[in-house]
C-alpha cells in the first residue's frame, strides 16, 4: 500500500489566495478515484527551501490518498494540471510506502 500526499499552496507567487473551491475540485477528484480522502487543511503547514541564495517559504495544505498501486502516468498528468491550477512552477507530490497494520 502507498501513502501519496500532495502539497499545494494556500496562495499562488503574488500572495493572493487561492478560493476554497480550487480544493474542493481536488477533494472531490482524488475521493472520487481512490475512495476516499484526509485533507489537512485547518492549520497550514509552512514550507521553507532555499532558492537563489535566499530562503523562500509557502503555506500549504496537504491531501492524502491510499493506493494499491502507483499509476505513474497518471500521477504526472495530474501533478501538470495542478500545476496550471495552482500558477505553480511545481506542486510536490510524494508517495510513502507503508504497510498497514
Amino acid at each position: 500500500m502507498h501513502l501519496i500526499q500532495i502539497l499545494l499552496p494556500l496562495a499562488d507567487n503574488a500572495g493572493r489566495r487561492f478560493d476554497g473551491a480550487a480544493y474542493g475540485r481536488v477533494r472531490s477528484e482524488l475521493s472520487e478515484r481512490f475512495g476516499g480522502i484526509t485533507s489537512f487543511t485547518r492549520a497550514p503547514a509552512e514550507g521553507v527551501w532555499k532558492e537563489g541564495g535566499h530562503t523562500a517559504h509557502d503555506d500549504i495544505v496537504v491531501f492524502e490518498v491510499m493506493a494499491r498501486e502507483i499509476d505513474h502516468s497518471w500521477w504526472e498528468r495530474y501533478r501538470a494540471e495542478l500545476e496550471r491550477r495552482f500558477d505553480q512552477e511545481a506542486i510536490v507530490i510524494r508517495a510513502i510506502r507503508v504497510e498497514m497494520l
